[in-house]
């Protein structure tokens, strides 16, 4: 198997993984709700924990392609490596995030229910409320630096894609499109305003990576 086609389908596995945690992702209302604390929590834990195992993946995948969207004919070239970099980044912070919402939080709200007695969110004292947001505020931090790190390196990358031309051309187009439009929305606030434009931008970088994937797995190229 060559290095592209291992690299490929490292970018799909760990994209389908992410994705699949999106999908079955639960509220964290349902923490609070009656009859349905150990429930929620244990498929809270569950699909984090999926997107924790995804993250190295997706990462490792990053590394291939960051190799072969390199211009071939001009080495001094460091488009790709920068992405990859950028990218780490964007891995750090998303794995901070996804441990704050999904480990953190199941242990801070059964903390709450053995201390208190209760999982009615409505009768939590001040001080509980303080802590739970103080959680929500880091997750919500450390996604913007995801989004706007993964969204600059896609970018780099595409950048590469469509000067190299070593990939689809129309993959680097989608890519700059993408990055773009999604640093656009953080920065305007809309993504404040309407928080399921989180998930659709995941949804946008699991496709952009899936068609590189395919890809990189028909190059014969080792």
């Amino acid at each position: 198997m060559t290095n592209d086609r291992m690299a490929g389908l490292a970018l799909i596995a760990g994209s389908a993984g992410v994705i699949v945690t999106l999908s079955l992702h639960p509220s964290g209302r349902e923490l609070f709700e009656p009859g349905k604390f150990e429930s929620a929590a244990r498929t809270l834990i569950a699909v984090h924990s999926l997107a924790l195992c995804s993250l190295p993946v997706w990462f490792l995948g990053a590394c291939g392609l960051s190799r072969r969207v390199g211009h071939p004919e001009n080495p001094d070239d460091q488009l790709g490596f920068a992405g990859l970099v950028l990218y780490g980044f964007a891995m750090a912070a998303m794995m901070v995030a996804v441990v704050m919402d999904g480990l953190v939080t199941p242990g801070l709200a059964r903390h709450i229910v053995e201390t208190t007695g209760t999982v009615d969110q409505a009768t939590l004292g001040q001080s509980w409320r303080i802590a739970l947001r103080y959680n929500g505020i880091l997750d919500e931090a450390f996604v913007r630096v995801f989004i706007t790190a993964s969204s600059a390196a896609i970018g780099l990358w595409s950048v590469a894609i469509v000067r190299s031309r070593v990939l689809a051309r129309g993959l680097g187009v989608y890519g700059c499109v993408l990055g773009a439009v999604t640093v656009i929305a953080l920065i305007s606030g809309q993504m404040d305003r309407y928080p399921h434009i989180f998930g659709m931008v995941v949804v946008g970088q699991a496709i952009w990576f899936v068609a590189a994937g395919g890809l990189l797995c028909r190059e014969r190229k080792a």
